[in-house]
């Protein structure tokens, strides 16, 4: 407890304020995904999965691109004063976008939301460093890392139970955002450089951060790697931009709603779009609950491996756990894959920080954690190609339907919502809508994508094996 005493109020009001920050933004973003494409009788736009990868994979590569201008922007400016544009950035793009139902509107209405967690997201990470000593730094971090975990856990559980209205999930969200704000006043700005802040043009501090920017691209180890990061982060962002849409299209989990029903009916009345079925986002968000519980305990048998084999280790059981995600039908198996996926990840992504720490020169450590961004903004470009024009093609229900109606010469009337025309097709083809989607699955076999997102994953494990052998070692 001794330690704990040692942190300063702005440490814990800081956390706090990541803690809401992560629950508003995880709130929606793991919903988000579904209703982009989701039928219009149940709140949803209708987008196609390409037209959901490119909005979700650009905003998002925006989102994590930014902080390195934003950063400079905070420094020149003031911490507080960039929170309260971001908190009403923030704010007012979780009220407006819900208002949007065109692809142009929506996706500029994302990226201005991408543009306030941006000018957010480096001022708490900088604010944790600011107001830690050695010696705290790292339960510090650890306190950080979990209330992140305890946001991205909790933001859905709570959105989830406003499902019913599709715009109410963007308002909860606005509202936990509108608790920062009140937290703003108890937030004591930590010192900035007084460089940044007097000497020092927001024009200069951008032109000296492309400079850095051009000095890290002659590093060619880190770069390298950096790219084989990509990888990972393009794999596991399956996670939000695909698996939620997977799980409600294909996956059956009428054993789950019964437990729950008869055990725990809190459960079956709140996490279920209709009788027999789940909230997909439900499914997804163990993810969160397993780190909750385990992370800790992972941390401790990873600690004493040497970064890259920790990561290589948690790429591969990630990678694998993802695929399986994929498989089958069966929720059980899909909770299963997904505890699988979860260990990968608590072994793997802590320690690509730890690694880049230890391979920027001892004079710019600073700058090279800055430039950690590179791989999660590609990363997100590719995963939205991934999640989009990939999962289309291969086993989007949507486009599947269309394509089992043609062949065989079903006549479904204009103008049908996706559930609607879903009905409609297994009506005439004498089925019930259960029945239309095993023959859909077994005929179309959706779940090969698991080869793609395993084969990616896999690349970027033999990557960063020949990395370690043939360029780490020199």
């Amino acid at each position: 407890m001794s330690v704990f005493s040692k942190f300063p109020r702005t440490f814990w009001v800081a956390n706090t304020i990541e803690l809401f920050e992560r629950w508003a933004w995880y709130g929606f973003f793991m919903l988000f995904a579904n209703y982009l494409t989701g039928s219009s009788d149940s709140g949803g736009l209708e987008f196609s999965q390409s037209q959901k990868g490119i909005l979700m994979g650009v905003g998002t590569g925006i989102l994590y691109f930014l902080p390195v201008l934003t950063g400079a922007i905070a420094d020149r400016y003031g911490y507080r004063r960039v929170l309260l544009l971001a908190f009403t950035v923030y704010m007012s793009a979780f009220i407006l976008l819900p208002m949007f139902s065109s692809f142009m509107g929506v996706f500029l209405m994302y990226i201005y939301l991408a543009i306030g967690a941006a000018l957010f997201k480096p001022i708490i990470q900088a604010t944790i460093a600011k107001t830690t000593t050695e010696e705290t730094s790292s339960i510090g971090f650890g306190i950080f890392y979990m209330m992140v975990n305890v946001g991205a856990f909790f933001g859905p559980m709570v959105t989830l139970l406003f499902k019913g209205s599709s715009h109410l999930i963007f308002y909860v969200s606005a509202a936990m955002i509108g608790v920062n704000l009140l937290m703003l006043p108890f937030y004591k700005e930590p010192g900035r450089d007084e460089k940044a802040k007097q000497n020092q043009s927001l024009g200069e501090a951008f032109k000296a951060i492309f400079l850095n920017m051009a000095g890290i691209f002659k590093d060619i180890k880190f770069i390298i790697f950096l790219l084989i990061v990509a990888g990972f982060w393009t794999m596991y962002n399956q996670l939000f931009f695909t698996l939620p849409v997977f799980v409600a299209q294909w996956v059956d989990t009428g054993i789950l709603y019964d437990f729950f029903h008869t055990y725990i009916p809190f459960f079956s009345e709140n996490y279920s779009p209709a009788p027999g079925v789940m909230d997909a986002e439900f499914i997804t968000n163990a993810d969160s609950f397993y780190i909750i519980l385990l992370q800790v305990l992972v941390s401790s048998l990873v600690m004493r491996l040497k970064p890259l084999h920790s990561m290589m280790t948690g790429f591969l059981v990630c990678s694998i756990g993802m695929a399986l995600t994929f498989i089958s039908q069966h929720v059980l198996f899909t909770f299963v894959a997904i505890f699988i996926f979860s260990l990968g990840e608590m072994a793997g992504s802590p320690k690509i920080s730890e690694y880049i720490g230890r391979l920027a020169p001892g004079d710019k450590k600073a700058l090279y954690m800055g430039y950690s961004f590179i791989p999660v903004f590609i990363g997100n470009i590719l995963a939205g190609f991934v999640s989009g024009v990939v999962y289309q093609r291969m086993s989007d229900k949507v486009d599947i339907t269309y394509r089992f109606a043609a062949e065989k010469g079903l006549d479904i009337p204009d103008g049908l919502s996706t559930g609607a025309y879903f009905d409609e097709v297994a009506r005439q083809a004498n089925l019930t809508p259960q029945e239309l989607t095993d023959l859909l699955w077994n005929t179309y076999q959706p779940s090969h994508i698991w080869m793609v997102l395993l084969g990616i994953g896999f690349t970027a494990v033999l990557a960063l094996f020949i990395y370690d052998k043939a360029i780490s070692k020199k």
